[in-house]
């Protein structure tokens, strides 16, 4: 029984697709390619304050 422990001890876990720096690299770009998105994102209510203001001036301003 213990050389079957310690055969099972021995065996290898599931191998890895690629290396640890390949899933650190990944996660760093979607990082980077979400924060330009949001970062594209910025400011975006006040680029149409002209329509805004008819808008509250027509309806009285209240919301």
């Amino acid at each position: 029984m213990l050389s079957t422990i310690l055969a099972e001890t021995e065996h290898e876990a599931a191998p890895m697709i690629a290396e640890p720096w390949v899933f650190a690299l990944i996660a760093a770009v979607i990082f980077v390619v979400l924060a330009i998105v949001t970062w594209s994102y910025r400011d975006v209510a006040n680029r149409h304050s002209d329509k805004v203001s008819s808008h509250d001036a027509g309806h009285g301003g209240h919301h």
